[in-house]
This record gives C-alpha cells, structure tokens and sequence, in this order.
C-alpha cells in the first residue's frame, strides 16, 4: 500500500518580489539618472562650438531622452507579474496591474 504525501511548497527568500516601495524608488532613480543625462545633452548642444554631427546627436540625445525615460519609469520590474484575473475565486492580494509612478 503506497501513501501518497503531499509535498510542502517550501519558499526561498530569494523568490520575493521586490517590495513596491523599493521597485518604485529604484525606477524614479532611473529616470532621475536618464533626465541628467538629458540636460547635460541640451547644456553642451548649445554650449560647445562642435561640428554639426556633434551637436545633432546632442540635440536628438535631449529631444528622445524623455520618451525613453518615462517608458522605462513606468514599466515594472522584471519578474514582477502584472496579470490580474478577475475570476480567481480565492483572490487575496490587491492586483498590482497599475504600478506606474504617480498613480
């Protein structure tokens, strides 16, 4: 006669999920870094007296940094599920499918 025991789901601490705290502080930092970078563009585009490839890819630097930077503001981090199923019957965690900063 065989017992059929029921193995214990066992859960590493390096399995967690970052905090949403410290995953938000990690992206504002991120963009913070990304938009100095974008105002040293803008200050040496007009400052510097350089030929014009220079200063073009200067100038492109401040105009598509802000996009890149607010897209990768408000993208998760990885591993962090996004998913939220309405028609889970059990459901006991708040969805976290809005996790952009500042809402």
């Amino acid at each position: 006669m065989k017992l059929w025991r029921r193995r214990t789901v066992v859960h590493q601490v390096t399995d967690a999920q970052p905090s949403l705290s410290s995953d938000i502080g990690r992206r504002e930092k991120r963009y913070f870094v990304q938009m100095g970078i974008r105002l040293v563009c803008l200050v040496l585009a007009v400052v510097l007296t350089v030929p014009w490839p220079v200063r073009a890819l200067l100038v492109a630097g401040a105009i598509f940094l802000p996009y890149i930077a607010v897209v990768g503001a408000n993208q998760p981090t990885r591993g962090v599920s996004s998913t939220f199923d309405g028609d889970a019957p059990n459901q006991t965690e708040i969805p976290r499918h809005r996790r952009e900063i500042g809402s």
